[in-house]
């Protein structure tokens, strides 16, 4: 297994709000990426602590010989942590009273992948084949799309593309959506916030990682598409190939 992973600021936000990790722990290899709102600090400490907290409690929770049912059940509830863990801080501190985070999430083995997300950061499956969104946006103009009020395309510049419908923090029972995946040797992982997603085509993403060169180089390359497109938005990603080549 190999990961990468990158986030930068963009070009008009005042301080990065995301955050990210990618970790092992024993047979598995884990990664989330978490995208923070909130006001001046409150997303930077509502990612950050989501991040912390996941990672801390799937490290104390996987065990190599977990079946997928198990494995899902130690993410939802890593996932429930981190949204206590927001909301105990949110308690504490008036200033942060209304942060909170997306997050998107993914723990692997060689032979299978378990996908987590709630609010609109998003997780890819890249193969040979093409480049497959395996999460879907806990958003208003996704509920557009999928009533057949909008197209996809029409979605990526409408207005409202940056309202979400869930989040960890503000909901006292946050719900995670979860994917199994059975994902080969030779094949990708991408997780990304937002902030990607709409400055960078699917295709784009697409060709970057898989056609243009040394693997090692792609993210930095999707960054530097983002940054010339003005990047408004904070823009994370993290990459996970299953397996040892390039």
């Amino acid at each position: 297994m190999k990961t990468w992973g990158i986030t930068n600021a963009g070009l008009v936000r005042s301080e990065n709000q995301d955050a990210y990790a990618v970790f092992q722990t024993g047979a598995f290899h884990a990664a989330v990426v978490c995208d923070g709102m909130g006001g001046t600090n409150g997303g930077r400490v509502a990612s950050a602590i989501a991040v912390s907290r996941f990672e801390e409690e799937l490290r104390s929770a996987l065990r190599d010989d977990m079946t997928a049912a198990q494995v899902r059940q130690a993410m939802l509830s890593a996932i429930a942590c981190a949204n206590d863990a927001i909301r105990q801080e949110a308690a504490r501190n008036a200033e942060y009273q209304h942060m909170g985070t997306t997050l998107v999430c993914a723990v692997t083995r060689p032979d299978m992948a378990i996908i987590g997300n709630i609010g609109d950061s998003r997780a890819y499956h890249i193969t040979a084949e093409g480049i497959f969104q395996i999460s879907r946006d806990h958003s208003v103009v996704e509920n557009m799309v999928a009533k057949g009020d909008l197209t996809p395309q029409e979605a990526r510049n409408h207005p409202n593309r940056n309202l979400i419908t869930r989040a960890l923090g503000p909901d006292i029972n946050a719900r995670a959506d979860t994917f199994e995946l059975s994902w080969q040797e030779d094949e990708f992982l991408l997780l990304c916030s937002d902030g990607l997603v709409n400055t960078v085509s699917d295709q784009e993403m697409l060709f970057e990682v898989l056609h243009d060169g040394d693997v090692n180089e792609c993210l930095d390359h999707l960054l530097q598409i983002s940054l010339q497109r003005g990047a408004p938005d904070n823009i994370t990603a993290v990459l996970l190939l299953n397996g040892e080549r390039r």
